[in-house]
């Protein structure tokens, strides 16, 4: 069994991990630990192995009961109270615990209404950050690759805070192919690019309405109830009225970054 205490975003979180096998996951996608007893927590985690079978399919049932909800995949059970604050995932592999962390945080910070996970790509060019988002295979981790040597925030889910005061990025666990680096603290968001590969580069920017609408299904969320997608949508709207959003068509080559910045 091994403790630790991580912090995601603004948040402070203790793991508890009953399995030696699931630890490397921490190990490779959690490079900074915080081992202070006295230090506050957000959320606590229990982490079990040996449930269910290998990854079939996206699909994740919710239970919602009186004192605690339960989200369950093929490969994963996450249990957590109605307040977010304690949690056990059972999970099959490192796979599976990936996927329910990025669900049980997704969830987490809507509940607190205070951000959201964003399917995308991202990266700081002259501390202003920029979201490389769309469908799949439209070329998130191509942008992300082609964007170095620009530190990158997420190559595949962007940990994006959202107030009235302004939208902020910060550095993301939840990895693809690429590396966490190591920078701390957030940047300002300046842009989000929804991505088309194209021979050319053109970037067209949208209206409000059609920023949410093309934005809806790139936010990894598995809504419980109409408060929450009340407050995803109120996340959105708050979003888009603050950060432009672009259709970019972008040759595979790094010469989009002259249309950003």
């Amino acid at each position: 069994m091994k403790q630790l205490t991580t912090k995601i975003g603004d948040h402070y979180i203790r793991i508890l991990c009953h399995s030696q096998k699931l630890n490397k996951f921490f190990e490779k996608s959690f490079p900074v630990f915080l081992n202070n007893e006295d230090q506050q927590t957000h959320l606590n985690i229990n982490i079990k192995d040996e449930y269910g079978v290998p990854f079939k399919d996206y699909k994740v049932e919710i239970t919602k009961m009186k004192q605690k909800i339960l989200y369950q995949r093929a490969d994963y059970l996450i249990e957590v109270d109605s307040e977010y604050k304690v949690a056990t995932i059972s999970a099959h592999d490192e796979l599976a615990l990936k996927h329910a962390l990025t669900n049980l945080y997704s969830a987490f910070i809507v509940h607190h209404q205070w951000g959201l996970l964003i399917h995308s790509s991202c990266a700081i060019d002259k501390g202003k950050a920029h979201i490389f988002s769309g469908h799949s295979g439209a070329g998130k981790s191509t942008a992300a690759r082609l964007s170095y040597p620009r530190e990158l925030l997420s190559d595949e889910a962007t940990l994006v805070k959202i107030t009235s005061e302004g939208v902020q990025v910060f550095n993301s666990p939840f990895r693809s192919e690429l590396e966490a680096e190591k920078f701390e603290g957030n940047a300002e968001l300046a842009s989000i690019q929804l991505l088309n590969q194209a021979i050319q580069n053109i970037r067209v920017r949208l209206d409000k309405s059609d920023a949410i609408l093309q934005l809806m299904d790139k936010v990894f969320f598995w809504p419980q109830s109409k408060e929450e997608m009340k407050t995803i949508m109120r996340l959105m709207t708050m979003l888009v009225k603050q950060v432009p959003v672009y259709e970019l068509h972008f040759q595979k080559n790094n010469t989009f970054w002259e249309l950003i910045s």
